[in-house]
């Protein structure tokens, strides 16, 4: 692997800073090699600290970011000042053609308001839809912000379960009709889903937004996993690109963070296409909500400018990873999981195995999994796939055995 380094400006610090660009084949990335997260403050492996247990719950994968975002901070944090900190100047422009190239979606910079992580998108999104005592609907299973957000700014919160049809996460247009009421403001809708890894198709988006024109409703979009697509044949559709007068309704929350494994940088933005529904977000940020700080800002431009050939590479060990947890799934009576279509998740029913907190019954076994319940599904438990690959056959081989002598 070769890094070739150039000098370019960076507005956010005011001086010369060298970012990397990698040159490097696909192969060239070895997400194999083990990574000791101990001592690092990591809320993942921390949660089971002196157990033997296998971390595979909460959404951070073990692998090193891209090179091309280690070097960039190294060259930051040279600098040595790390003060008030702004966007650098050619961020914006690299989001424009990065998803002008991967989603075919067209945006003006000036829609782009930036945010210290996607959880701060959903609150603020609940803050500007209606008031206090009004609905927000979203479709359960759902990441568990989403219920809670609601809550948090006074708001009710209608769940509208997804159905399992024929192996496959569908969306209930019919049930999403029939939960809104005069009192609704907005659909929260997560793409690609997260817990169930469904890529919603473009028909499907057109429903979902008809639904909402035709009842006026705001629609918030996080779509943070869209750079993880896995099937091949599959492409990411933004919801707010399938027409202006839909744009003019939704703001659509992203993020470097999943893609390219910076959770703990706090970066991500919002686009927001409708002027006065992006100064109602801006009104509701200020003094309340802080800035994306500076090393945020620096590895999220290395990630979107500098790091195509990490991403492929990654996205092809994760198709690998996906693919041996649904082989093993299907050798384990007791347990299902549909096809993941994007993310590094497994959403795997475990009503069948007859415990009451499936859950704790892994997590007794030696693998650590999110509880279905967080995310509106009790008997469910989310798998995180985004690790080596001898660590995941040892955590799928610990739940192979557990199952055996239940």
């Amino acid at each position: 692997m070769s890094l070739g380094a150039g000098a370019r400006g960076d507005s956010a610090s005011g001086h010369s800073v060298r970012h990397a660009v990698i040159t490097a084949a696909p192969d060239a990335f070895d997400f194999d090699i083990p990574v000791d997260r101990s001592g690092t403050g990591s809320q993942k492996w921390d949660k089971y600290a002196g157990r033997d247990v296998i971390p595979l719950w909460v959404a951070d994968m073990d692998f090193r970011s891209p090179p091309a975002v280690i070097e960039a901070l190294h060259h930051r944090i040279e600098h040595g000042v790390f003060g008030y900190t702004s966007a650098p100047s050619d961020l914006a422009g690299v989001i424009v053609k990065h998803l002008a190239r991967d989603c075919e979606w067209h945006i003006d910079p000036r829609w782009i308001v930036w945010l210290p992580g996607l959880v701060t998108g959903l609150n603020l999104a609940c803050l500007v839809a209606g008031e206090p005592g009004d609905a927000v609907v979203t479709l359960t299973p759902i990441y568990p912000p989403f219920l809670s957000a609601p809550r948090h700014a006074h708001r009710q919160c209608v769940r509208v379960p997804l159905a399992e049809t024929n192996g496959r996460w569908i969306i209930d247009f019919e049930g999403i009709a029939a939960a809104i009421t005069p009192r609704t403001r907005m659909l929260m809708l997560c793409n690609p889903h997260n817990p169930v890894g469904r890529v919603y198709t473009r028909d499907e988006l057109l429903r979902v937004a008809q639904i909402c024109a035709r009842h006026d409703l705001l629609i918030c979009s996080d779509e943070i996993h869209y750079g993880l697509v896995l099937d091949e044949a599959k492409r990411h559709v933004p919801l707010a690109g399938l027409s202006p007068e839909i744009a003019g309704r939704t703001v659509t929350l992203l993020a470097p963070s999943k893609t390219y494994n910076i959770p703990g940088l706090g970066m991500s933005f919002a686009v927001v296409p409708d002027t006065a529904l992006r100064q109602r977000l801006l009104r509701a940020m200020s003094g309340f909500t802080p800035a994306v700080n500076a090393l945020g800002f620096t590895a999220a431009l290395a990630a979107y400018r500098d790091s195509d050939a990490w991403h492929a590479a990654l996205l092809d060990y994760l198709r690998g990873n996906r693919d041996l947890v649904a082989g093993r799934m299907a050798s384990m009576p007791g347990l299902s999981m549909c096809h993941v279509e994007a993310t590094y998740l497994a959403w795997i029913d475990a009503r069948g195995i007859g415990v009451d907190d499936p859950q704790r019954f892994f997590e007794e076994a030696g693998v650590g999994l999110s509880d279905g319940k967080e995310f509106g599904a009790p008997g469910f438990v989310r798998l995180n796939f985004g690790c080596r690959r001898a660590l995941l056959e040892d955590a799928l081989d610990r739940i192979g055995a557990a199952l055996k002598r239940r």
